[in-house]
């Protein structure tokens, strides 16, 4: 059975920093492209970021600069550093497993406000 368990959401002033978490349980991580998505009130689920299992990213216009997604093969982890937090970055985000099938987590809350 496939799991993604997020952690790390919260709620930070404008400006902040928050950490995200996604570890892996049941399935091979090396080799899953691992994502990030959000999703807004009312909008789409986006992609935010990606990195393939040979360590290439991709990063949406929006947060390119501000954000960093790094894994950890050896943990099952996959992290989203977010700096320079704006309101407009708050959201639900998602972790995401992409290989020939595709797993999600549930989400964790990231909201931004002062």
């Amino acid at each position: 059975q496939v799991q993604l368990a997020e952690s790390g959401g919260g709620k930070v002033q404008p400006g902040g920093s928050l950490r995200l978490s996604c570890t892996a349980s049941g399935l091979l991580f090396n080799i899953y492209t691992m994502g990030w998505y959000r999703q807004a009130p009312g909008k789409q689920r986006e992609l935010v970021a990606a990195i393939t299992s040979g360590g290439d990213t991709t990063y949406a216009d929006s947060v390119k600069g501000r954000f960093t997604i790094s894994r950890d093969n050896a943990k099952n982890t996959v992290n989203l550093q977010m700096t320079s937090l704006k309101p407009e970055d708050t959201a639900v985000y998602y972790c995401n497993a992409q290989n020939f099938r595709g797993y999600w987590g549930q989400g964790t809350q990231v909201t931004v406000s002062s």
